[in-house]
């Protein structure tokens, strides 16, 4: 009788928990910074000043409970003016991506094409254009490979 009840549920395989990948993981933290980069060349041009705030824990001295409180983050932006043209760096960490051998910087022209540049950038990080670039510390021969190896 257990068998015919079984039967009528439809069993598949376990899926893939996508958020423990770490090529998934750098793309998304990518896409995070991306966007705030969006956000700060938006700013740019409608010539504003944004800030992008965090939320941080504190601790009450009066009544000694926890309150949660938003905090400014401080965000640089990965583009930068030289001889009035605009220039666009992909970063991960404090690095700039090498898109090209020998060149890190994408040449935006004017401030207004900073936006369209960064959606371009997006669509390609999505796409999966950049993959390779944000793994290349994963090189068989690293530190990390050989902690691994040696347990």
């Amino acid at each position: 009788m257990t068998a015919s009840l079984l039967s009528s549920l439809k069993v598949t395989a376990r899926p893939e928990d996508g958020s423990k990948n770490p090529l998934i993981q750098r793309r998304e933290k990518l896409l995070t910074k991306l966007g705030q980069q969006k956000t700060l060349a938006t700013a740019l041009i409608n010539q504003e000043v944004h800030t992008f705030y965090r939320e941080k824990w504190v601790k009450d001295e009066e009544t000694g409970k926890k309150e949660k409180v938003q905090v400014p983050k401080k965000v640089c932006p990965w583009f930068y003016k030289r001889n009035n043209r605009y220039y666009f760096e992909v970063r991960s960490g404090n690095k700039p991506l090498e898109l090209q051998k020998g060149m890190h910087a994408v040449e935006v022209g004017k401030e207004e094409e900073l936006v369209n540049t960064i959606e371009t950038i997006i669509e390609a990080v999505v796409a999966g254009e950049l993959d390779l670039l944000l793994t290349k510390g994963d090189k068989p021969g690293t530190k990390k490979d050989k902690a691994s190896n040696q347990k």
